[in-house]
């Protein structure tokens, strides 16, 4: 059981290691609404925040209470009353927001006070900070409806926060907001969130919400979740959808994840509830589990310099304990290594190959052509194969060539033509290795 257990506890901790060392630091608002704690969440959410909290992300938590206040007013007999996409807060519907608030606020604080043994949260300490950081204003009054007591942000107290953080708090904030006179104003959680990221610059803003993202097809829930938009996709995929006036409609979200990111916040998420480590999955995997949206894509295709040159290695080992790949010592990867195309995703390595021009023959050979497991089948190779066709074009080649033992066919179905030896350029028929027997591969560019 122990063998089974590190072939695959060991290989899956590696392979978060470097997302934990990209977001120490690191902030995360993180917006929960009030029908995932409504809905039995907020243990486990707790406990998954605690966990990233214990590996240096500073962390901001903004609650909802929708479904909460709406119980409420429910319980007085009195209709909560919804219109623009915001909750017409009367005198009751603000009493009864106070009373939600203040019971969130109790289990919340509970649900990270927990340190049972055999848990999560064993041995976890986890100091909860809250109070007046958001000044607001009202809504006023719109196309004749009067919102009384709703209000937005006017302005949040980034520098309150930031020393709750750098006292290794986490900093709690209810959807409330004061105004300079004390008048007390509902908000939205997500009006609170996404102002809270903008004012702290945040490196991530992550709503857990009832949808699970935005689909490849946005009026196809059948379609796979789109993992990561752009922001003009977003805002293209935005004006597609019906109008949102209240979640959880998937517009209301994307509006407020485009506008973080038009705020300068590097990345909003939005992510499940009902799944469960979904903040985990997000950010510890490399395709996460919910929709990011980006300002521009995260992952990038780049040329190498001599700073990948372990992570290139790293990349390629398994590869070549297991015989796909000849070994290649550092001594010649860092000789070699202008040669080499990267793809990476958040500062992360996930693929690499090169190109060895033979300029008399304007030939090629494409090599070290790798992807990591964790990222087959979402394109990388493609990406890859591209750049260097684009490098070799540049060089003046036509045409790349490969030596493959085991993947024949990928290269067949991108244009590759089985070759005899001849075809290869003289200097490299006399490196070949005649034990592999590879196969050659040639593609006219």
């Amino acid at each position: 059981m122990s063998v089974v257990f590190n072939f695959t506890f060991v290989p899956w901790f590696r392979s978060v290691a470097p997302y934990i060392h990209l977001l120490r630091g690191k902030t995360v608002v993180i917006g929960v609404t009030g029908e995932a704690i409504a809905a039995g969440r907020m243990a486990l959410i707790a406990q998954d925040i605690a966990l990233i909290k214990s590996m240096g992300v500073r962390v901001v938590l903004v609650h909802g209470f929708r479904p909460q206040v709406d119980e409420q007013l429910h319980a007085k007999g009195h209709q909560a009353v919804f219109s623009h996409g915001m909750r017409v807060t009367d005198s009751v519907a603000l009493d009864c927001a106070q009373e939600a608030a203040g019971q969130l606020r109790f289990e919340i604080e509970a649900a990270f006070s927990q340190g049972l043994p055999n848990t999560p949260m064993a041995g976890a300490t986890v100091r909860v900070m809250s109070g007046n950081f958001i000044t607001a204003r009202p809504v006023g009054v719109i196309d004749g409806k009067d919102f009384l007591h709703s209000g937005l942000v006017r302005k949040v107290d980034a520098v309150g926060i930031a020393h709750a953080l750098d006292m290794d708090a986490l900093v709690m904030l209810s959807p409330f907001g004061f105004s300079p006179t004390g008048e007390a104003f509902n908000l939205s959680m997500e009006d609170v969130a996404t102002s809270t990221a903008i004012a702290l610059q945040a490196d991530k803003l992550m709503f857990l919400t009832e949808v699970d993202g935005v689909h490849q097809d946005p009026l196809d829930a059948e379609t796979p979740i789109d993992t990561e938009l752009p922001l003009f996709d977003a805002k293209r995929i935005l004006a597609q959808l019906p109008h949102a006036e209240n979640p959880p409609d998937l517009a209301f979200y994307l509006r407020h994840c485009i506008r973080a990111c038009e705020g300068g916040v590097e990345r909003s998420h939005i992510l499940p509830f009902a799944e469960d480590g979904a903040i985990l999955q997000e950010i510890y995997t490399h395709d996460g589990i919910g929709t990011m949206v980006v300002d521009e894509k995260l992952e990038s295709v780049r040329e190498a310099n001599v700073d990948d040159v372990s992570a290139i290695l790293a990349l390629i080992e398994p590869f070549e304990k297991d015989g796909t790949m000849v070994k290649r010592d550092r001594n010649e990867l860092e000789r070699d290594i202008g040669n080499y195309t990267i793809i990476e995703h958040d500062g992360v390595i996930f693929g690499c190959a090169a190109l060895y021009p033979y300029a008399e023959e304007r030939s090629g050979e494409m090599a070290a052509l790798t992807v990591s497991t964790q990222s087959q089948s979402q394109g990388d190779g493609e990406r890859l194969l591209k750049r260097i066709e684009q490098r070799a074009r540049a060089m003046g080649l036509r045409e790349i060539f490969v030596l493959t033992t085991r993947t024949m066919h990928w290269f067949v179905k991108r244009g590759f033509v089985e070759a005899p030896m001849g075809a290869l350029p003289e200097a490299r028929r006399n490196q070949y290795n005649w034990d592999r027997r590879s196969k050659v591969l040639v593609k006219k560019l």
